[in-house]
Parts: structure tokens; sequence; C-alpha cells
């Protein structure tokens, strides 16, 4: 029999654990109190930054090398976005879960940021399938590890070398109701989408009512001003439905399959 995981507030009550990188620590090991992003790009201070960024770009080569390496061998995988503040008994998390063991079911990795909230849910929906549970967690000012569902955990000092995963290994994005982060990540899948730097795939907004004063703000303020072309709405699906994000999934990897037959064919 597996080893029970813990959940919940049990898992709150476990040693305090900060990462650093890939470096884990644990009780009285001291972090700094800053991140590796904020030192890269705050430009206040002495100038030894002249220094030490040339240094930095080792350690941000190594952030590629690492994700590269662990994600190559990865089947296809969705990435789901979402609130680290809901809590477990919340139905936005119980969505999270359904929609992590029906994609684990349908043949998709799950990778999310690897945090509690959605993220966990979506995690341990998949690991609890029999998926494939993969989890980028990123340094940050205050605590946050990855959850205890992540099977594939990789651990970045950098958001940028971490969107270049999510972007690269997943075949849709979805994005359940979430704070700047999900925003952060929404936004840039549809700007790489509509400026043609990525093939197309979904991106999928589950949680109409959370959802729609901002598809209605870019329909009504941001296209009809001309902002955006209307057809750009178009990129964007929402949806209350589980089966409904798998469907859009299956059947957009679908055309990309019969898409990839026919140009070898030609």
């Amino acid at each position: 029999m597996a080893p029970e995981r813990k959940t919940g507030a049990a898992r709150q009550g476990s040693a305090s654990v900060r990462h650093r990188g890939p470096v884990m620590l644990r009780r009285d090991r001291k972090a700094e109190s800053t991140t590796a992003d904020r030192r890269l790009l705050d430009q206040r201070g002495p100038t030894d930054w002249v220094h030490t960024d040339p240094w930095r770009v080792l350690r941000i080569q190594s952030e590629f090398v690492e994700g590269f390496g662990a994600l190559a061998e990865v089947p296809r995988a969705v990435t789901i976005f979402g609130s680290a503040r809901t809590d477990e008994d919340h139905h936005e998390y119980v969505w999270a879960r359904e929609l992590g063991t029906a994609l684990a079911r349908a043949g998709y990795a799950v990778i999310t940021g690897g945090g509690p909230g959605i993220m966990e849910g979506a995690n341990r929906g998949a690991c609890e399938s029999g998926g494939y549970s993969i989890g980028l967690g990123i340094e940050l000012p205050f605590e946050q590890r990855l959850n205890e569902w992540v099977d594939l955990g990789i651990n970045f000092r950098y958001f940028f070398a971490r969107k270049t995963m999510f972007v690269k290994y997943s075949q849709a994005f979805i994005c359940l109701p979430g704070g700047f982060g999900t925003l952060d990540e929404l936004f840039e899948a549809l700007t790489l989408v509509q400026t043609h730097k990525i093939t197309s795939f979904p991106i999928i907004l589950m949680g109409s009512e959370y959802w729609s004063g901002l598809v209605g703000w870019l329909r009504d303020a941001v296209a009809r001003s001309g902002k955006i072309s209307p057809d750009d709405l178009d990129l964007i699906h929402v949806t209350d439905s589980v089966d409904e994000v798998v469907r859009i999934i299956v059947e957009s990897q679908q055309g990309v399959d019969e898409a990839a037959l026919l140009g070898e064919d030609s």
C-alpha cells in the first residue's frame, strides 16, 4: 500500500521548508531575504552588479539545461494555473482535482506551478489517477514548497526560465480562478499565440462567473476600441465543464496530428 500523503492543514504544520533554486532549506537554515529575480532586475545599489551579472548568465543557463533535461521525455502535457490561496474544500479545488483526473485518463501529463491551492488539486487528481504529475516551483520571498502530489518537481530561481518550460512542454493552458500570477500566464500565452511566436493551442478559462468580467472587458472595451482584433477573442474558451475542457484539448491535438501527417505526405 502506498504511504498516506498529508493533505490540507496537516501539511501546514510540517517543518518549515524553503527553496533557493534547486536547494531546499529546512528549519533554521536561513535563506537570502530577496529572490534571484529581484537581485537580477533591481538596478539600485552599488555598481558591483557589473561584475556579478555575467556570472548569473551561467546560473540562468543551468536552469534551462535542468528544465529541458528533466522534461524532454514527458508525455503530452497540459498546464493548469490557478490560485495558491484556494482551500481544499472549495469547489474550485474540486474542479482542479477533477481536471487532473480527467486529463490523466485522457493520456496527458499535468503540469502546475507545484504550489498549494488549485495547483495542488490538479497535481493530486493526476497523481491519484496514475497520471504524470509535474510541478514547476519558483523561489518566492514567502514560503512555498512543492505540494505532496508532485511526482516530478523542478524549482526555478527565475520566472522567465520557468515560463519557457510551461509553454514548451504544454499542449494547452487551463486557467482556473487566480490572481496576478494566473493573469500573467494567461496574457503571456495569449500574446505568444496572437503574435505567432508559438503554435496555436487551446487557452481555456474554467469558471464562467469568475472570468465573465474580464472577457466582457476584452470584448466591450479592448476589442471595440480596436486595441485587439475581434478574432483574437476566439483564442479564449470559457467553460464550467471538465468534460468540455478535455474535449477541446483532444480535438485540438487531433487537428495538430492530422496537419502533421499531411505535411509528411506532401
